[in-house]
């Protein structure tokens, strides 16, 4: 893992984007929806919402396979609630994880301890709980004619 990671948007036209990371060769087509843009590709918040169920199935398996356990299969459902604002912008006001995983006995035995543990690997899910630093730059330029 690196200590940096590297996101790169290119507005493709209206609120579509395409985006790329410099650590992955593939990209990424991020829209909103209707009636903004028109939901060629998942938003923000939808993306927040996939990056935590992702970042804790993750973790869980992280942690399970240091256990020498093995999980059958692991699947999450997340559900990412918005609410306006007291100045009635929209925010993401709860998101709720409901995480299935499948193993057999003698595995949740050895891997009863990750209960407790796995959440506490999660970057994404603990970085978001304890509100991150977000700096914004924004530079202007003007329309060059030629």
């Amino acid at each position: 893992m690196h200590d940096k990671i590297h996101t790169h948007l290119s507005q493709v036209e209206k609120y579509k984007f395409e985006t790329s990371f410099g650590e992955w060769d593939g990209k990424v087509v991020m829209d909103e929806p209707a009636p903004m843009g028109e939901s060629n590709g998942p938003n923000a918040a939808m993306m927040l919402s996939s990056a935590i169920g992702h970042c804790l199935c993750a973790s869980l398996l992280f942690c399970v396979g240091k256990m020498h356990g093995e999980l059958e299969d692991v699947s999450a459902e997340v559900e990412t609630t918005l609410a306006r604002n007291e100045r009635g912008r929209w925010r993401i006001d709860g998101i709720k994880v409901d995480i299935k995983a499948v193993m057999d006995d003698e595995n949740q035995k050895k891997t009863e301890r990750c209960r407790e543990l796995y959440e506490d690997f999660c970057i994404v899910t603990n970085s978001v709980r304890q509100g991150v630093k977000v700096d914004v730059d924004l530079s202007l330029s003007p329309l060059h004619s030629q």
